[in-house]
């Protein structure tokens, strides 16, 4: 942990990510039409605290690192056949991050 009690940042751009498909009850930072889905970093926008937390005005935990992530539109609604070559770009947070090779 560095001086400043953040981590340094598990992923890097162009690292490709799964967002984990939990579905924990309470205040949420994460699309549900995003989790399970793989995304590609495009930045480490820096250490942040936790928002689920600070929602319930839990303050002074950890910083956790936000990404942003780029997802193919067509990972996040594979049953639309349309041929638009969109994408979205999601800040998220690093707890809600795994390497694409692993399965949530």
């Amino acid at each position: 942990m560095a001086a400043d009690g953040v981590n340094p940042p598990k992923f890097a751009p162009y690292d490709r990510v799964r967002v984990h498909a939990w579905r924990p009850p309470g205040h949420v930072r994460t699309p549900s039409f995003v989790r399970g889905r793989i995304g590609t970093v495009q930045e480490v926008a820096g250490a942040f605290g936790n928002p689920e937390e600070l929602a319930y005005g839990r303050r002074g935990g950890a910083r956790l690192t936000l990404y942003r992530v780029l997802f193919d539109r067509n990972e996040l609604w594979p049953d639309d056949r349309t041929e638009r070559k969109h994408s979205v770009v999601l800040d998220l947070y690093e707890n809600w991050l795994e390497p694409a090779e692993e399965t949530s």
